[in-house]
């Protein structure tokens, strides 16, 4: 199983967290923009907060998501300045 997904990742090992999130872009080429809301607690009122997270995550050409797919991701090495995260499955796609 695992030589099919390096496969499918071009080669590059997954290590540490596994992300689920919502492609918000795909302008940039091989990468896109992952959104995660996370709720946040905040004692002094005593309720909770949204809090959105953007990570940039490598977009293999076997991946291709677009914008509003959910996806996987999960920690890699560096591959560029800003991304450390690749997609590695397609959840669900956007409804046309």
């Amino acid at each position: 199983m695992e030589n099919k997904q390096e496969a499918l990742q071009g080669g590059i090992r997954t290590r540490g967290n596994v992300f689920t999130g919502i492609v918000v872009s795909d302008k940039a080429p091989k990468t896109v923009k992952v959104e995660r809301i996370l709720t946040h607690y905040v004692p002094k009122y005593e309720r909770y907060k949204k809090v959105r997270s953007r990570i940039t995550a490598h977009n293999p050409e076997s991946m291709n998501a677009r914008v509003g797919d959910r996806v996987v991701i999960e920690e890699t090495r560096k591959i560029s300045k800003t991304k450390s995260f690749i997609v590695t499955k397609i959840v669900e796609r956007k409804k046309q």
